[in-house]
């Protein structure tokens, strides 16, 4: 069973940088589109970002032009790359496939946004 591990999180100011990191324990992904989600204090899981086993991008218009979503297929790595931060980007973040999420989900990583 593929084992998805997400890193990277942290606390940030408004303005700031973070970058995300989710490993999967086996190469099963290099395969299939790949994507980020978060849940914020309260609220349900929503989709941030995904991208193809080609590339291709695709982001929820919050974090358009903010957010850089990439992969290395021989590291079976998925990253975000989170510029410009705002407090509502506050949440728990996931990676999983996209457009459906298929594996089980990992522990999350926490970002806060904060001054």
């Amino acid at each position: 069973q593929v084992q998805l591990v997400e890193s990277g999180g942290g606390l940030a100011q408004p303005g700031g940088s973070l970058r995300l990191s989710c490993v999967a324990s086996r190469s099963s992904f290099s395969g299939r589109w790949m994507g980020w989600y978060r849940q914020a204090p309260g609220k349900q899981r929503e989709f941030v970002a995904h991208i193809t086993t080609s590339g291709g991008t695709t982001y929820v218009d919050s974090v358009k032009g903010r957010f850089t979503i990439s992969r290395d297929n021989a590291k079976n790595t998925v990253y975000l790359q989170m510029n410009s931060l705002k407090p509502e980007d506050t949440a728990v973040y996931y990676c999983n496939t996209a457009p459906m999420p298929f594996f089980p989900w990992g522990q999350g990583t926490q970002v806060t946004v904060s001054s």
